[in-house]
């Protein structure tokens, strides 16, 4: 069951998402070479604290980090530890939050210093994605046109949707229903409605689709080593059309955001 919220528990949703994309914007600062994940997990844990929040992931069936730190052809869910981030290496960022009783959830794939022209494509073809998936977030529409335009976008670029990886609702829990494959055709599935609120999340490699499980039970990376890319947003369908609740307030660090 998909689970509409009302406008005032949106809002509590847009306050936990604007210490999220806070978070991701403060760790733009934090990310260069001869920095550890586990520092970046450290200074992210503390930022959220100290505006009120906590992780939503830490703890989650286990997981013991803060924010889920993702190099080159690691996937998702990568663990923050003591590895060393490297000039030329693309990074992605998962960051969660709840705050008031309500979760936001958003991503961001960080160039490291001056990266290969190939993986800069692969980073522009996924923000593609993303955007194209939101703007199908509009009430009247069916789940799978927003699945449908995320593979029809990284297609196009040259790219290969992970199938075996989804994005999901979000609210009151991380993880809500519906789960949002980034592949299939349109027009198929639930047709949305103003209160729904989506985890939207493309996750696109250079190579081939495939993926593993480190024996971390964790970690997901490419079976061929290619690179891959992450970004996410939390997403309301309003009257208005797509409302992205995981944005900042300031708009010096708006460049961050697809």
């Amino acid at each position: 069951m998909i689970i509409r919220k009302s406008t005032a528990e949106i809002e509590k949703m847009a306050n936990a998402g604007r210490i999220v994309a806070d978070t991701i914007a403060r760790l733009h600062d934090h990310i260069r070479p001869g920095v550890t994940t586990g520092e970046l997990d450290e200074a992210a844990e503390e930022y959220i604290r100290s505006q009120g929040g906590t992780s939503s992931f830490k703890g989650y069936l286990g997981y013991p980090a803060a924010i889920c730190t993702s190099p080159n052809d690691m996937v998702v869910h990568g663990i923050p530890n003591g590895r060393t981030v490297s000039e030329g290496d693309i990074l992605s960022v998962d960051v969660g939050v709840v705050l008031d009783g309500f979760v936001a959830d958003s991503a961001y794939t960080f160039a490291v210093g001056e990266i290969a022209a190939d993986a800069e494509r692969l980073l522009e073809g996924c923000q593609a994605a993303l955007a194209a998936g939101i703007a199908q977030c509009r009430a009247g529409n069916r789940l799978s046109d927003v699945s449908h335009a995320i593979q029809v976008a990284t297609e196009e670029a040259g790219f290969s949707v992970v199938r075996s990886l989804v994005g999901h609702g979000i609210g009151r829990a991380m993880h809500e229903d519906p789960q949002i494959p980034n592949y299939g055709p349109p027009g198929r599935g639930p047709e949305l409605q103003p209160g729904m609120t989506f985890a939207i999340e493309p996750m696109i490699n250079a190579g081939a689709p495939d993926v593993y499980l480190h024996d971390d039970e964790w970690s997901i990376s490419t079976i061929d080593g290619s690179l891959s890319a992450h970004f996410e947003h939390t997403v309301a369908v309003t009257d208005e059309g797509p409302k992205i609740l995981t944005v900042t307030p300031n708009p010096a660090e708006t460049v961050l955001l697809p």
